[in-house]
Protein backbone atom coordinates (compact mmCIF):
# COMPACT_ATOMS: atom_id res chain seq x y z
CA UNK A 1 0.00 0.00 0.00
CA UNK A 2 1.05 3.46 -0.72
CA UNK A 3 1.23 6.31 2.23
CA UNK A 4 0.22 9.30 1.70
CA UNK A 5 2.84 12.19 2.44
CA UNK A 6 0.33 14.18 4.62
CA UNK A 7 -0.34 10.61 7.02
CA UNK A 8 3.00 10.09 7.24
CA UNK A 9 3.82 13.41 8.66
CA UNK A 10 0.86 13.21 11.26
CA UNK A 11 2.65 9.60 12.95
CA UNK A 12 6.04 11.32 12.85
CA UNK A 13 4.55 14.07 14.66
CA UNK A 14 2.54 11.28 16.87
CA UNK A 15 5.79 9.94 17.99
CA UNK A 16 7.89 13.19 18.86
CA UNK A 17 5.02 14.29 21.18
CA UNK A 18 4.70 10.88 22.54
CA UNK A 19 8.56 11.23 23.49
CA UNK A 20 8.56 14.41 24.85
CA UNK A 21 5.44 13.18 27.30
CA UNK A 22 7.23 10.40 28.38
CA UNK A 23 10.82 12.41 29.42
CA UNK A 24 8.58 15.03 31.25
CA UNK A 25 6.88 12.19 32.92
CA UNK A 26 10.05 10.92 33.92
CA UNK A 27 11.28 14.31 34.97
CA UNK A 28 8.30 14.55 37.35
CA UNK A 29 8.38 11.37 39.02
CA UNK A 30 9.66 11.60 42.11
CA UNK A 31 12.65 9.15 43.10
CA UNK A 32 12.82 6.98 46.23
CA UNK A 33 15.22 8.25 48.80
CA UNK A 34 17.99 5.78 49.86
CA UNK A 35 17.57 4.20 53.03
CA UNK A 36 19.09 5.57 55.78
CA UNK A 37 22.10 4.24 57.29
CA UNK A 38 21.87 2.28 60.73
CA UNK A 39 23.12 3.88 63.66
CA UNK A 40 26.09 1.08 63.86
CA UNK A 41 27.14 2.43 60.20
CA UNK A 42 27.42 5.88 61.33
CA UNK A 43 29.37 5.74 63.91
CA UNK A 44 31.93 3.10 62.18
CA UNK A 45 32.11 6.36 59.51
CA UNK A 46 32.67 9.11 62.15
CA UNK A 47 34.94 7.74 64.68
CA UNK A 48 35.60 9.12 68.24
CA UNK A 49 38.15 12.35 67.78
CA UNK A 50 38.40 13.33 70.99
CA UNK A 51 40.75 10.37 72.48
CA UNK A 52 44.13 9.62 70.77
CA UNK A 53 44.59 7.09 68.24
CA UNK A 54 44.63 3.23 68.57
CA UNK A 55 48.47 3.08 69.25
CA UNK A 56 50.44 1.47 66.35
CA UNK A 57 52.49 -1.74 67.21
CA UNK A 58 55.32 -0.69 69.51
CA UNK A 59 52.97 1.82 71.28
CA UNK A 60 51.07 1.67 74.39
CA UNK A 61 49.39 4.89 74.61
CA UNK A 62 49.56 7.73 76.95
CA UNK A 63 46.82 6.21 79.75
CA UNK A 64 49.52 4.12 80.04
CA UNK A 65 52.31 6.35 80.19
CA UNK A 66 50.21 8.10 83.14
CA UNK A 67 49.94 5.20 85.46
CA UNK A 68 53.66 5.61 86.47
CA UNK A 69 54.23 9.39 85.63
CA UNK A 70 51.70 10.72 87.46
CA UNK A 71 50.63 14.53 86.68
CA UNK A 72 51.94 14.94 83.37
CA UNK A 73 49.07 13.74 81.56
CA UNK A 74 47.10 16.63 83.09
CA UNK A 75 50.20 19.14 82.21
CA UNK A 76 50.38 18.72 78.67
CA UNK A 77 46.26 18.25 78.69
CA UNK A 78 46.55 22.00 80.05
CA UNK A 79 48.18 23.25 77.09
CA UNK A 80 48.03 23.37 73.06
CA UNK A 81 49.79 19.95 72.98
CA UNK A 82 47.10 18.15 74.50
CA UNK A 83 44.00 19.19 72.84
CA UNK A 84 43.39 15.81 71.40
CA UNK A 85 40.30 17.40 68.96
CA UNK A 86 43.03 18.91 66.97
CA UNK A 87 44.25 15.88 64.89
CA UNK A 88 47.62 18.14 64.16
CA UNK A 89 48.52 17.91 68.20
CA UNK A 90 50.43 15.36 69.58
CA UNK A 91 48.28 14.09 72.21
CA UNK A 92 45.74 13.55 69.04
CA UNK A 93 47.93 11.15 67.17
CA UNK A 94 50.06 9.09 69.73
CA UNK A 95 50.42 10.98 73.04
CA UNK A 96 53.36 11.21 74.90
CA UNK A 97 54.96 8.94 72.53
CA UNK A 98 54.59 10.81 69.76
CA UNK A 99 57.82 12.88 71.15
CA UNK A 100 58.68 10.48 73.83
CA UNK A 101 59.13 7.62 71.06
CA UNK A 102 57.79 3.75 71.21
CA UNK A 103 57.78 2.94 75.02
CA UNK A 104 56.07 -0.69 74.87
CA UNK A 105 60.30 -1.56 75.27
CA UNK A 106 60.61 1.07 78.38
CA UNK A 107 57.77 -0.26 79.98
CA UNK A 108 58.86 -3.80 80.03
CA UNK A 109 62.24 -2.85 81.25
CA UNK A 110 61.96 0.83 82.93
CA UNK A 111 64.70 0.65 84.34
CA UNK A 112 67.49 -0.33 81.25
CA UNK A 113 65.36 1.41 78.60
CA UNK A 114 64.10 4.54 78.44
CA UNK A 115 62.33 7.06 75.98
CA UNK A 116 63.57 9.69 74.57
CA UNK A 117 64.59 12.37 77.36
CA UNK A 118 64.55 16.42 76.30
CA UNK A 119 67.21 17.35 79.14
CA UNK A 120 69.75 14.88 77.99
CA UNK A 121 69.72 14.63 74.51
CA UNK A 122 71.75 16.86 72.12
CA UNK A 123 70.23 20.10 70.80
CA UNK A 124 69.91 18.79 67.37
CA UNK A 125 68.17 16.06 68.29
CA UNK A 126 65.86 18.26 70.42
CA UNK A 127 65.15 20.46 67.16
CA UNK A 128 64.29 17.38 65.11
CA UNK A 129 61.68 16.11 66.97
CA UNK A 130 59.96 19.76 67.45
CA UNK A 131 60.16 20.42 64.16
CA UNK A 132 58.72 17.88 62.83
CA UNK A 133 55.37 20.23 63.46
CA UNK A 134 57.34 23.56 64.05
CA UNK A 135 58.41 23.80 61.19
CA UNK A 136 56.25 26.60 59.76
CA UNK A 137 55.53 30.55 59.99
CA UNK A 138 58.10 31.58 62.53
CA UNK A 139 59.73 28.75 63.57
CA UNK A 140 60.66 28.21 59.60
CA UNK A 141 64.24 29.59 59.62
CA UNK A 142 65.20 27.95 63.02
CA UNK A 143 67.64 25.57 60.98
CA UNK A 144 70.90 27.54 60.37
CA UNK A 145 69.70 30.53 62.51
CA UNK A 146 72.21 32.28 65.05
CA UNK A 147 70.50 30.37 68.13
CA UNK A 148 70.69 27.33 66.43
CA UNK A 149 74.31 27.51 65.49
CA UNK A 150 75.41 28.11 69.04
CA UNK A 151 73.53 24.64 69.97
CA UNK A 152 70.42 26.43 71.91
CA UNK A 153 67.50 23.87 71.38
CA UNK A 154 63.73 24.82 71.96
CA UNK A 155 63.78 23.31 75.73
CA UNK A 156 66.62 26.46 76.58
CA UNK A 157 63.32 28.50 76.42
CA UNK A 158 59.78 26.59 76.33
CA UNK A 159 58.74 23.77 78.88
CA UNK A 160 56.00 21.32 77.33
CA UNK A 161 54.97 19.75 81.22
CA UNK A 162 56.03 23.11 83.61
CA UNK A 163 55.49 26.26 81.88
CA UNK A 164 55.49 29.38 84.03
CA UNK A 165 54.45 32.02 81.50
CA UNK A 166 51.29 32.46 80.11
CA UNK A 167 52.05 32.41 76.47
CA UNK A 168 54.24 30.30 74.18
CA UNK A 169 55.05 27.91 77.58
CA UNK A 170 57.99 29.87 78.44
CA UNK A 171 60.38 28.64 81.19
CA UNK A 172 60.60 32.15 82.60
CA UNK A 173 57.55 34.01 84.22
CA UNK A 174 57.89 36.53 81.12
CA UNK A 175 59.97 36.99 77.57
CA UNK A 176 62.10 39.01 79.46
CA UNK A 177 63.30 37.09 82.24
CA UNK A 178 63.67 34.16 79.36
CA UNK A 179 66.16 36.37 77.46
CA UNK A 180 68.10 37.46 80.30
CA UNK A 181 69.40 34.18 80.64
CA UNK A 182 71.93 34.31 77.95
CA UNK A 183 71.75 38.33 76.89
CA UNK A 184 72.36 39.88 80.69
CA UNK A 185 73.98 42.71 78.88
CA UNK A 186 71.13 43.85 76.89
CA UNK A 187 68.57 43.13 79.42
CA UNK A 188 70.49 45.11 82.08
CA UNK A 189 69.95 48.50 79.96
CA UNK A 190 66.50 48.50 80.75
CA UNK A 191 66.77 49.13 83.84
CA UNK A 192 68.75 52.62 83.24
CA UNK A 193 66.95 56.06 83.96
CA UNK A 194 66.10 56.76 80.45
CA UNK A 195 62.41 56.12 78.92
CA UNK A 196 62.23 52.43 78.05
CA UNK A 197 59.09 50.96 76.44
CA UNK A 198 60.44 47.32 76.92
CA UNK A 199 60.38 48.19 80.94
CA UNK A 200 56.87 50.10 80.57
CA UNK A 201 55.77 47.22 79.34
CA UNK A 202 54.53 48.72 76.21
CA UNK A 203 56.87 45.93 74.24
CA UNK A 204 59.04 43.02 74.44
CA UNK A 205 61.83 41.45 73.01
CA UNK A 206 60.10 39.40 70.18
CA UNK A 207 58.66 43.03 68.98
CA UNK A 208 61.77 43.40 66.55
CA UNK A 209 63.48 40.56 67.31
CA UNK A 210 62.77 36.82 65.77
CA UNK A 211 64.70 34.25 68.18
CA UNK A 212 63.87 31.45 66.08
CA UNK A 213 65.59 32.63 63.10
CA UNK A 214 65.20 35.20 60.43
CA UNK A 215 66.99 36.05 56.97
CA UNK A 216 68.45 39.81 58.25
CA UNK A 217 71.00 41.25 60.37
CA UNK A 218 70.41 40.40 64.48
CA UNK A 219 67.27 38.23 64.28
CA UNK A 220 65.18 41.00 62.99
CA UNK A 221 61.73 40.84 62.43
CA UNK A 222 61.25 43.38 60.25
CA UNK A 223 63.67 44.68 57.25
CA UNK A 224 67.13 43.70 56.14
CA UNK A 225 68.54 46.57 58.11
CA UNK A 226 68.27 48.21 61.59
CA UNK A 227 66.67 51.58 59.94
CA UNK A 228 63.97 49.50 58.31
CA UNK A 229 62.77 47.83 61.58
CA UNK A 230 63.64 50.82 63.73
CA UNK A 231 60.93 52.63 60.56
CA UNK A 232 58.58 50.06 61.19
CA UNK A 233 57.45 52.67 64.40
CA UNK A 234 59.03 55.56 63.76
CA UNK A 235 57.96 56.26 59.80
CA UNK A 236 58.67 59.94 60.29
CA UNK A 237 62.37 59.31 61.01
CA UNK A 238 62.23 57.22 57.54
CA UNK A 239 62.38 59.44 54.80
CA UNK A 240 63.53 59.26 52.18
CA UNK A 241 65.10 63.13 52.89
CA UNK A 242 66.21 65.62 50.12
CA UNK A 243 69.22 65.90 52.98
CA UNK A 244 69.82 62.60 54.17
CA UNK A 245 72.40 62.90 57.46
CA UNK A 246 75.08 60.98 57.12
CA UNK A 247 74.96 58.77 60.26
CA UNK A 248 71.70 57.70 59.57
CA UNK A 249 71.83 56.42 56.26
CA UNK A 250 75.61 55.55 56.10
CA UNK A 251 75.51 53.49 59.31
CA UNK A 252 72.21 52.85 61.32
CA UNK A 253 69.73 54.27 64.02
CA UNK A 254 72.35 52.06 66.63
CA UNK A 255 75.09 55.34 65.67
CA UNK A 256 73.69 57.50 68.01
CA UNK A 257 70.74 55.78 69.79
CA UNK A 258 71.16 52.49 71.90
CA UNK A 259 68.09 50.62 71.68
CA UNK A 260 68.31 48.14 74.71
CA UNK A 261 68.29 51.94 76.92
CA UNK A 262 70.22 54.83 77.78
CA UNK A 263 70.70 57.01 80.74
CA UNK A 264 70.13 60.04 78.04
CA UNK A 265 67.45 61.67 76.61
CA UNK A 266 66.16 59.71 73.58
CA UNK A 267 67.99 56.81 74.63
CA UNK A 268 71.23 58.51 72.91
CA UNK A 269 74.24 56.46 73.10
CA UNK A 270 76.34 59.79 74.90
CA UNK A 271 74.97 63.38 76.11
CA UNK A 272 74.76 66.19 74.02
CA UNK A 273 77.04 67.86 72.66
CA UNK A 274 79.69 64.69 73.10
CA UNK A 275 77.64 62.38 70.54
CA UNK A 276 77.77 65.44 67.68
CA UNK A 277 81.52 66.03 68.46
CA UNK A 278 82.25 62.41 67.92
CA UNK A 279 82.08 62.95 63.76
CA UNK A 280 81.24 66.95 64.09
CA UNK A 281 84.93 67.92 65.24
CA UNK A 282 86.47 70.09 62.32
CA UNK A 283 83.79 72.72 62.08
CA UNK A 284 83.29 76.43 62.48
CA UNK A 285 82.01 75.81 66.54
CA UNK A 286 84.55 74.89 68.69
CA UNK A 287 85.82 70.96 68.21
CA UNK A 288 85.32 70.95 72.41
CA UNK A 289 83.24 72.17 75.04
CA UNK A 290 86.77 73.33 76.98
CA UNK A 291 87.69 75.27 74.29
CA UNK A 292 88.08 78.82 75.25
CA UNK A 293 85.36 80.42 73.14
CA UNK A 294 82.85 77.80 74.48
CA UNK A 295 83.74 78.26 77.98
CA UNK A 296 83.03 82.21 77.72
CA UNK A 297 79.93 81.58 76.16
CA UNK A 298 78.40 78.44 77.41
CA UNK A 299 75.07 78.48 76.22
CA UNK A 300 75.92 75.43 74.15
CA UNK A 301 75.93 73.06 76.94
CA UNK A 302 72.15 73.46 77.93
CA UNK A 303 68.43 71.97 76.84
CA UNK A 304 69.14 69.88 73.57
CA UNK A 305 72.39 71.57 72.89
CA UNK A 306 73.12 70.97 69.12
CA UNK A 307 69.92 70.37 68.34
CA UNK A 308 68.51 73.05 69.47
CA UNK A 309 69.70 74.92 66.17
CA UNK A 310 69.78 71.30 63.94
CA UNK A 311 66.60 70.22 64.73
CA UNK A 312 65.86 67.87 61.93
CA UNK A 313 68.80 65.83 62.83
CA UNK A 314 67.38 62.96 61.17
CA UNK A 315 67.22 64.93 57.42
CA UNK A 316 65.62 67.55 55.69
CA UNK A 317 63.29 67.99 52.77
CA UNK A 318 64.01 71.55 53.06
CA UNK A 319 65.73 73.58 49.89
CA UNK A 320 67.76 75.09 52.38
CA UNK A 321 68.25 72.50 54.94
CA UNK A 322 71.70 70.86 54.06
CA UNK A 323 72.65 71.62 57.47
CA UNK A 324 69.38 70.46 59.26
CA UNK A 325 69.05 73.25 60.84
CA UNK A 326 65.20 75.04 61.42
CA UNK A 327 63.30 76.86 58.81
Amino acid sequence: MRIRPIAFLNAAAAIVFAGALATSVLRTTPVAAAPAPPPAAIETAAPDQTAPQTPQPGYIGGEACATCHEGFEASIKATKHGQAKDPRTPWAAQGCETCHGPGEAHASDPEKIKPRQFDKISAKAVTDTCATCHNRGPHALWKGSQHEARNVSCVTCHSVHQPKSDRSQLKAVSQQQTCMSCHRDKVAKLDRSGHMPVREGKMECASCHNPHGTTNVRLLKTGNTINEACATCHTEKRGPFLFEHGGISGDSCATCHDPHGSNNDRMLVAKLPFLCQRCHNFTRHPSTIYDNKVAKSNNHFYSRSCVTCHSAIHGSNHPGGSRFTRQ
